[in-house]
């Protein structure tokens, strides 16, 4: 059956064929249910480098309800689109054993929704009237693995033939909105439990009855017509959603990077006035979605969204800092858009997939120069050491916001290290300072190289082009060396245990400090013989005095 389009429109959502899309097709095995191509009409604008706006003429009838519509039209949409996904062996095999034990079982949520995207899945999402000691005793003889880490909240997940499932009880949880602790309550009905869920588009569910001509599409929320539409709302109010769950504000940021959606206007209103709410949320959680939106096709539309609504001041607040600082070269209207079309560059310059630890060093490589802005003579305005103060920053953001240690260290270390290579001018730098420049970067160098040229926003054509090809000669001269030496684990001449026999101490303090200096030659001079190293060493150890054997 050909791909159909989804349109919106007077309050019901139509079905119309449509030949199929070059590209779009994916493996039916790779997916819970067929992929449906739903054309977004946001699409086309969102990978446009300057800033979308967030909140324009959006269609506006996706409230709490659809408006209604005759029974038959209704009844013959649910038909069409159920009839263009195609259920996979594992979804009814499960929903066979859920029918004989007589309950219903749904796949829902973002299942549904990236199915109708055509994105890749194997994890499957199903809610279920069946309590959840009844879902274990249904699977646990069927499934692979099954685990009930999530069974107080409802939750039993398995895995079977390589796909990893979640099958939830009805839910109709209250939240106490002091944290984000729901007092667990299990629903009867499939509206109710997709009116708690965080939006629209993930409120959709298809009615797993074991006779595939009574499956049923639910979508009593307008999923599907918002999802057409590219639109990004709530089931319920936003209000009362972000009340229950602040997280979903910065989910919502989430969504916009990942999938091109453009939040309504009522969302948009609702993350303002509640931004602060964030902050009831624990920091792991927070750092998850911001990751993943860090990760997603479009993050600077979703900073944007952050930034213009206040959720940045609660979860990065050193990014709104950097509109305050007029960047020197005059280039840009502030830093804060500088740094967002750093990372869009350092996005372009990405090979092996989306990169966390370059994207996060792009956006924040800046973010010490409101601290160090100086105004000089003749109205100029210089940033002095900003790159100390951003790594120090960065170190200090990345750490309240419970990163690793890796990526800590890896992301400050680039931030560092960014202004470097503006020192090299037209070539001056000597071999000792190309070695110290690979030796600092270490294995960060390739991401190192990728955030320099991305930090070139020069509208200068002339001057952009210059400094390309100045680090096109940085990089050609670190290769040169990298043949001649060993130049990506540069170690020196001599080893600690090569110092002590020729310097006959013992393990100490001193063998460090010997071993610093050797390095330091290395960096300067290149390799040395064996002799001249352990002349050098001697004349060193006689300096400090030292006598060798």
């Amino acid at each position: 059956m050909a791909p159909s389009r989804v349109a919106a429109g007077h309050g019901h959502t139509s079905i119309v064929t449509m030949p199929p899309v070059a590209g779009r097709a994916c493996a039916p095995r790779a997916f819970p249910i067929r992929p449906v191509w739903v054309p977004v009409p946001t699409l086309a604008r969102r990978v446009h480098p300057r800033r979308t706006p967030l909140v324009g003429d959006l269609m506006s009838p996706f409230r709490t309800s659809v408006p209604a519509a005759p029974p038959a039209l209704i009844r013959a949409q649910e038909n069409a689109v159920v009839e263009m996904v195609r259920i996979a062996p594992v979804a009814d095999e499960l929903a066979v054993r859920f029918a004989d034990a007589g309950y219903r079982l749904y796949l829902v949520g973002g299942s549904v929704r990236d199915a109708l995207l055509g994105r890749a899945g194997t994890d499957l999402d199903f809610t279920t009237d069946a309590r959840p000691d009844a879902v274990l005793a249904l699977v646990t003889d069927w499934a692979d693995a099954v685990w009930t880490i999530g069974i107080e909240f409802g939750t039993v997940g398995a895995t079977h033939r390589g796909d990893t499932l979640e099958i939830t009880t009805f839910r109709a949880d209250a939240y106490d909105r002091v944290g984000r602790n729901p007092i667990i309550a299990f629903g009867d009905t499939i509206e109710a439990d997709l009116v708690r869920r965080d939006f629209s588009v993930n409120a959709m569910a298809i009615d797993l009855h074991s006779a595939a001509h009574e499956r049923r599409f639910v979508d009593p929320y307008g999923g599907l017509a918002a999802l057409a539409a590219g639109v990004l709302d709530t089931p319920a109010t936003p209000e009362e959603s972000f009340a229950d769950d602040p997280l979903r504000m910065l989910r919502a940021a989430r969504f916009v990077a990942q999938l091109g959606l453009t939040p309504a206007p009522r969302v948009v209103a609702a993350m303002t006035a509640m931004a602060g709410e964030i902050t009831r949320i624990t920091r792991e959680r927070v750092q998850a979605e911001l990751s993943k939106l860090i990760l997603g096709a479009h993050p600077r539309r979703a900073l944007e969204l952050m930034v213009d609504t206040g959720l940045a001041e609660h979860v990065l607040p050193e990014v709104p800092a950097m509109r305050l600082a007029i960047d020197e070269h005059m280039q840009h209207k502030d830093v804060y858009t500088h740094s967002l079309v750093v990372l869009e560059q350092a996005i372009a310059h990405e090979t092996d997939g989306p990169d966390l630890v370059l994207r996060l060093a792009a956006l924040l490589h800046d973010i010490g120069k409101p601290d160090t802005r100086r105004k000089e003579a003749g109205g100029r305005v210089s940033f002095h050491h900003h790159e100390v103060v951003g790594a120090k920053m960065t170190r200090r953001r990345l750490r309240e916001l419970r990163y690793s240690t890796s990526v800590i260290d890896d992301v400050a270390q680039l931030v560092f290290l960014h202004l470097r290579f503006h020192g090299y001018g037209k070539g001056e730098w000597t071999d000792s300072a190309v070695r110290r420049y690979v030796a600092d970067a270490g294995p960060l160098l390739d991401r190192l190289h990728k955030l320099v040229r991305s930090d070139c926003t020069t509208r200068n054509r002339r001057r952009a082009a210059m400094l390309q090809r100045s680090y096109d000669t940085l990089e050609e001269r670190i290769a040169v060396l990298r043949e001649q030496e060993e130049l990506d684990a540069i170690r020196p001449d001599l080893d600690g245990n090569a110092i002590m026999e020729l310097l006959g101490i013992a393990p100490g303090p001193f063998v460090g400090k010997a071993y610093r200096h050797m390095l330091a030659i290395r960096m300067q001079r290149g390799p040395l013989g064996a002799a001249e190293a352990a002349a050098e060493l001697r004349r060193w150890a006689a300096e400090n005095g030292i006598q060798a054997c």
